[in-house]
């Protein structure tokens, strides 16, 4: 992610440094999710300070921006700790850098190894995903899970929501991160459908996706499930990223 130099030339020296650390830091937040100051100057083996004066430069320039974290088990004594997560146009300007680069690779990968192979990579792409998500909906009881899991995949830039729909639920999608490399290459979405599977515990169908032309992403869950309002990212923003 590249912030626009002030005197439009590249930048040298310490701010190419710095430049280079706060693509770190955003690139550590879209593929990990939302994290807070604490966790990403662990995983980055940075110091507090210094990640804590990146995530500054990046809020100004409305690339990420704060909120409380979300608590699915019991909360605590104090106030929740706050985590960072890209805006919108901090996440365009990786999907759209990587878009064309994601897409070259993926037909290098089935030209290599055919259709085996780009099923494989789909299933080891979402495996982290798949971990990750499990921990949170663990904490939730059986009836959310399915709120949990659009929970989950709001907070990665997924905009996600759940309705009831005769005995089950709709697990929304509206915005899809990968739906330009998913239209060529279709495995992806299978990969994801069956990570759903396996969360819930039940058997979804894919109904809708963004990647074949439809609205929204949409996945029918056998009920019966909750399905109250999941709370939006930032205001306005499933419909600023639906498409």
């Amino acid at each position: 992610m590249k912030t626009p130099a002030t005197n439009g030339s590249a930048p040298t020296g310490a701010a190419a440094r710095d430049e280079s650390t706060r693509d770190r830091v955003a690139r550590s937040i879209l593929t990990n999710g939302p994290s807070s100051a604490a966790v990403l100057a662990e995983r980055l083996e940075l110091t507090p300070a210094a990640v804590r004066r990146h995530l500054d430069h990046l809020l100004e320039e409305g690339l990420v921006e704060s909120r409380e974290e979300r608590v699915y088990g019991p909360r605590g004594r104090g106030r929740p700790a706050k985590v960072f997560v890209l805006t919108d146009t901090g996440r365009h300007a990786f999907h759209q850098a990587y878009d064309d680069l994601a897409a070259t690779a993926m037909r290098f990968i089935a030209e290599a190894g055919g259709d085996d192979a780009v099923a494989e990579f789909a299933r080891r792409r979402v495996a982290e995903v798949e971990e990750r998500y499990r921990e949170q909906l663990a904490l939730a009881p059986e009836s959310k899970k399915a709120q949990a899991l659009a929970q989950a995949l709001t907070a990665d830039g997924y905009a996600a929501s759940t309705a009831e729909a005769g005995h089950g639920a709709q697990l929304c999608q509206h915005h899809c991160p990968v739906a330009h490399v998913a239209e060529q290459f279709p495995q992806l979405c299978e990969a994801e459908t069956e990570v759903f599977s396996r969360l819930l515990g039940k058997h979804v169908q894919r109904l809708a996706t963004i990647a074949h032309g439809d609205g929204v992403c949409t996945t029918h869950i056998p009920g019966p499930v909750v399905t109250e309002p999941v709370a939006p990212v930032s205001d306005g923003e499933s419909a600023r990223t639906a498409r």
